[in-house]
């Protein structure tokens, strides 16, 4: 499965961005999908995750209330709406797509990449 990423940029702090995750088979459509990000000089933390039919939903902590992911299950596609941005957020996000239908923060849960949209959010 090929995961495309796209809708990164340059936005001030308080902005807001919305990023899409295009999948290239429908395959996908049965599980779960997920958001990861790495900072500079950080490792790649978890960020949301939604299940097959976009029914459950986690976020981490530190995006909890600011961003919303959802999926379109015919489009086979996911985004990521991402409002309130502060300067930490700033990392390239990728998308994955994972083994199960429920959504896990465990990237090992996770087999199809996407290449990563840089956002960078200025103070």
């Amino acid at each position: 499965v090929q995961l495309q990423a796209s809708g990164g940029g340059l936005v001030q702090t308080g902005g807001s961005l919305t990023l899409s995750c295009a999948a290239s088979r429908r395959t996908v459509s049965n599980n779960a999908m997920a958001w990861f990000r790495q900072a500079p000089g950080k490792e790649r933390e978890f960020v949301a995750g939604i299940s097959w039919n976009g029914g459950n939903t986690l976020y981490a902590d530190s995006v909890k209330g600011r961003f919303t992911i959802s999926r379109a299950y015919a489009a086979n596609t996911m985004y990521l709406k991402m409002d309130s941005l502060k300067p930490e957020d700033t990392a390239v996000y990728y998308c994955a797509a994972g083994r199960r239908s429920i959504a896990s923060s465990a990237d090992t849960e996770y087999t199809s990449w996407g290449q990563g949209t840089l956002v960078t959010v200025s103070s």
